[in-house]
């Protein structure tokens, strides 16, 4: 489907990823000429000189093409090294069904993406502190440049608006996104119940000239809450099995394996940790010395058709016992006494048939 704005959210972390928020990009006539008619702007003007900061804030808070084709230029060179740098990314992101041909989501034929992949974006995007910081903003305030007044620019991401109706309080960043072709979109995240929620509207409709991507995120958004949350099914150190191990001594011979890592998971709330089951595999022939921390075998469980593993490791040292040595060398020393002793004795034999020869 097509992305429409939503486009801009990789515009903003390549633009992140290599540059420094105060570098300063000047807009070129290029860049704000080839916006079409009918696209969101900010009324950059030609050799205005803004910082890459400034222009993040009205990339993603006012949706300003402009912006995204002056940070391409800036970024890449031109606008069209940075798409191909946008798509780069999106290959190195493991996406198949997503292309871009321009900055800012203009339409295109061969401009598209999926929810999936746009959420794999987004869940990229908001590693990033500074795209969090700039991309949760409701207002931002551009100061006076060498070419324009200072302008003031408010989020159209309503959900994060506390005076609109459409506000949903958990609401941490989102970005909008709209052409006749796309309808209306939003990628938007949420936090709740020590859980973070990306939710993809793409194709929306308005209903009384009012968008219903931002009621149906929010109706979204409270579904994933009331039926999902992240359960810890295994803590890390937790006594997994108890092994007795071979030629230990008497003290340390009864050893705990513990789990390396903790295991969570995304599951619905009906499910619970007794509903999960740990196979556990251990490494063959495990027997003293053993340090404290020693990788003896693994625990893994599916959890809604997701495979899970951790190592078991030594939960202390375990010493060789001293006695099966002392057993191996007494044994040692009979076996030698015996050859010995056989040498000795085939020696008189063969002494004595030499006599009576």
């Amino acid at each position: 489907m097509y992305p429409a704005s939503t486009t801009k959210i990789l515009t903003a972390i390549l633009a992140l990823e290599n540059c420094n928020l105060n570098d300063v990009a000047t807009v070129s006539y290029n860049a704000v000429m080839t916006i079409p008619e009918g696209y969101s702007v900010a009324s950059l003007q030609v050799d205005e000189q803004m910082t890459v900061e400034h222009l993040l804030e009205v990339l993603l808070l006012h949706s300003a093409n402009d912006a995204a084709n002056v940070l391409a230029e800036h970024v890449g060179g031109s606008i069209e090294s940075f798409v191909s740098m946008m798509n780069t990314k999106i290959h190195e992101l493991g996406l198949s069904d997503t292309h871009f041909t321009n900055a800012f989501g203009m339409h295109d034929e061969n401009h598209y993406s999926t929810a999936h992949d746009l959420a794999i974006i987004m869940q990229y995007c908001i590693k990033n502190e500074n795209f969090r910081k700039i991309c949760g903003k409701t207002i931002c305030m551009i100061p006076a440049t060498n070419k324009y007044e200072a302008r003031t620019f408010t989020s159209t991401n309503k959900l994060i608006l506390p005076d609109d109706k459409n506000y949903y309080s958990y609401t941490t960043c989102g970005k909008t996104g709209f052409t006749s072709q796309a309808g209306y979109c939003l990628v938007s995240c949420s936090y709740k119940n020590d859980l973070e929620l990306i939710c993809v509207i793409f194709g929306g409709e308005a209903l009384k000239n009012t968008s219903t991507r931002f009621a149906e995120s929010k109706q979204l958004f409270e579904y994933g809450y009331n039926n999902y949350c992240i359960k810890s099914f295994l803590t890390q150190d937790d006594v997994m099995s108890t092994l007795e191990v071979k030629n230990a001594t008497k003290d340390t011979k009864n050893l705990d394996l513990l789990a390396s890592t903790s295991i969570e998971a995304l599951v619905e709330n009906s499910l619970s940790k007794e509903d999960i089951t740990f196979d556990i595999s251990f490494n063959e022939d495990i027997k003293a010395p053993i340090e404290q921390g020693d990788i003896l075998g693994t625990a893994s469980c599916t959890i809604d058709g997701k495979e899970y593993k951790t190592n078991l490791v030594a939960s202390h040292s375990v010493e060789k016992s001293k006695f099966v040595s002392y057993i191996i060398k007494i044994g040692m020393c009979v076996l030698l006494l015996i050859i010995i002793f056989i040498l000795v004795l085939c020696h008189k034999k063969k002494n004595t048939s030499m006599k009576k020869n």
